[in-house]
């Protein structure tokens, strides 16, 4: 199987690239893989470079809404994994604008791409911030979107479009919808992140705040994406997630336990009750019920090991993170 992913240098795309060509994928044994990345502030050629010689991967630098590109690179192609999207909450909110660009018009061209070559199959990579917040329990597959940011409603947008994509024109488009992640090679303007290189440089921690999130491991996550775009049914939305929710503050406590840190560490306090902000989602989750029963996904890290071997990758691999962290005035 010959699969495109795009936004492949990215902290999700690039786990995944990782994976398949490690074969450490149900059903993508043996793939070869081409990465189709603009290398804007998410993606990062670092994250690729341990497949980079690796005889079934291919690099592709351009952007998806590039329709001259993408006739280039999808002939040939039997399966696309769109990871590529603008995500960062902030940053949307400061100009919504390139995400429309990326997330919503990006994905239509992409699709009317595949359709143009008879790709067979589109795997959709979405989040759990198209749900919005829930007040308690978690979000199943048939919940309304209600987007609570300008980047949740990009998102939403283009998961719509891949649907009707399914619906009005027969391409077998299957959507993820996955919870918070985190993992080794995760930016550090990321929650998780952004924690612990706070940690390992002595500084206080993100405001706890009194949010909710539910979390998984990024390679439980890529599991969850190889065993919908194999065996999933076209046309079906499966969420992934970890089943921990946990609140920011009992994150941020077995991130100093991870860490080997006093417990007490200082945590920036926020300037104001976060639930006054603008934008507060409180409680964000997905039920995986769905992925358990029809795709046997189950997570397998779990969140304590997931924490404790993501500080450790961050305190050995500081020359990867540490520009980054600078590059964003962390």
């Amino acid at each position: 199987m010959h699969i495109l992913v795009t936004g492949g240098a990215g902290f999700i795309g690039s786990d995944l690239v990782r994976m398949a060509l490690a074969d450490r994928l149900p059903g993508l044994e043996g793939a070869s893989v081409t990465v189709l990345d603009a290398l804007t502030y998410s993606g990062n050629p670092q994250n690729l470079a341990a497949v980079a010689e690796h005889p079934h991967y291919a690099f592709v630098h351009g952007d998806i809404r590039d329709t001259g590109l993408l006739d280039r690179v999808l002939p040939g192609v039997d399966a696309i994994v769109h990871v590529a999207a603008e995500s960062h909450v902030d940053r949307s909110v400061r100009d919504a604008s390139v995400f429309v660009e990326t997330n919503v018009v990006g994905t239509q061209r992409l699709l009317d791409a595949a359709l143009r070559h008879d790709v067979r199959r589109v795997l959709h990579v979405s989040t759990d911030e198209v749900y919005g917040s829930i007040d308690a329990g978690a979000w199943a597959e048939d919940a309304p979107l209600t987007p609570g940011s300008p980047a949740a409603a990009s998102k939403a947008g283009s998961d719509l479009l891949a649907r009707s994509y399914h619906r009005f024109h027969g391409l077998d488009v299957r959507i993820t919808r996955h919870s918070s992640a985190y993992g080794p090679h995760q930016a550090p303007e990321q929650r998780v992140a952004r924690s612990i290189t706070a940690l390992l440089d002595d500084e206080p921690m993100p405001a706890a705040g009194d949010q909710v999130r539910d979390w998984v491991h990024v390679d439980d996550h890529c599991r969850g994406i190889a065993l919908a775009l194999t065996v999933g049914r076209p046309g079906e939305v499966y969420n992934i997630g970890g089943g921990d929710a946990l609140t920011h503050g009992r994150l941020g406590e077995l991130l100093v336990a991870a860490a080997g840190r006093e417990p007490g560490s200082p945590q920036a306090a926020p300037e104001r009750p976060s639930r006054e902000l603008p934008g507060f989602e409180g409680r964000r989750a997905v039920d995986a019920a769905k992925a358990r029963a029809e795709l046997g996904w189950m997570p397998e890290v779990l969140i304590e090991a997931g924490l404790a071997e993501t500080v450790r990758w961050y305190d050995e691999h500081r020359s990867w993170w540490a520009p980054l962290k600078e590059r964003a005035a962390l």
